[in-house]
């Protein structure tokens, strides 16, 4: 009876660490894969700003503003939320914007809708989920966030 009462307070101690690490592991993981998915549209679009500007002209159809004011704005703000977010600094705010501009790149390109394959449509549905999940949950502690929290509470990590 010992044995397994020490083998459950074992387990029971790994099963412990195992949580606490792996989730801040985990959360500091999503929250760089999704930011990198933005990261990589903007600097795309800043290679090629001249490209960027005839795509939101003639494919990208943002409503309510204009081509030139769409591209500054969605590449402004795949860049600065997606370092925001990977740093883990206002990362439910910087994940609800990223959330935003998921959204407009669903509705201003419509031809996702339209093709055979849903591949590209789906990586948006699933940045979406991924979005929310920071959102919901934060940044985990391997983050700013935590740190300035802790910064203000009078303590160290």
């Amino acid at each position: 009876m010992n044995h397994f009462l020490n083998l459950h307070r074992l387990l029971m101690r790994c099963d412990a660490l195992l949580h606490r690490y792996t989730s801040d592991v985990i959360s500091f993981v999503l929250r760089g894969f999704i930011a990198w998915q933005f990261l990589k549209s903007a600097l795309n679009k800043l290679r090629d700003w001249p490209s960027t500007i005839s795509l939101f002209q003639d494919e990208y159809h943002v409503p309510f503003l204009s081509p030139e004011l769409a591209a500054y704005l969605g590449t402004g703000a795949e860049l600065l939320f997606s370092i925001l977010l990977i740093l883990g600094l206002f990362s439910s705010l910087s994940a609800l914007a990223l959330l935003f501009v998921n959204l407009m790149a669903v509705v201003s390109y419509p031809i996702l809708w339209e093709l055979e394959c849903p591949a590209g449509l789906n990586d948006h549905f699933y940045w979406a989920v991924l979005l929310m999940l920071v959102i919901v949950f934060g940044a985990g502690k391997w983050s700013l966030d935590h740190w300035l929290r802790q910064v203000n509470q009078g303590r160290d990590f």
